[in-house]
């Protein structure tokens, strides 16, 4: 199963290389992406039920990624949100988590851990069935 994706990335080489590079080793589908909080936070509420994976950077050029954070705190048990970020700093991973981020990963040392993350979560959506046998979550 391929997972629906949300990208808050502002830069936008970055932002593609993300994208290229993680659909080539992950099981994602990018569904849209956002370069800044207020464009997220409005993504987020429109396509509330499209998505199951959030890649959040944390330092945008409008706004931050804490409060895209914020506004993911009751969502579903099957989205995830997981913060890439240069900044990982111990303070800044525990703000990020109390804010209800899954997981933070650092963009130079942990895009394996990253993939496998995302592999997980493909898995664990796989196990999700429907009585009638179909994949959960599928529209």
């Amino acid at each position: 199963m391929l997972v629906s994706t949300f990208l808050v990335e502002d830069k936008p080489e970055i932002r593609d290389t993300v994208v290229e590079a993680m659909q080539e080793v992950a099981p994602l589908k990018f569904v849209g992406y956002a370069t800044s909080e207020a464009g997220a936070r409005q993504w987020l509420r429109a396509f509330n039920d499209d998505w199951q994976l959030a890649i959040v950077d944390l330092f945008l050029a409008e706004g931050s990624g804490f409060g895209v954070l914020r506004d993911c705190q009751s969502r579903k048990p099957t989205q995830k949100v997981v913060v890439l970020t240069s900044y990982c700093h111990p303070n800044i991973m525990d703000r990020c988590l109390q804010l209800g981020a899954d997981r933070v990963f650092d963009k130079a040392a942990d895009i394996e851990e990253l993939v496998a993350f995302c592999k997980a979560h493909a898995d664990s959506l796989d196990d999700l069935t429907l009585p009638t046998g179909q994949t959960g979550l599928m529209h």
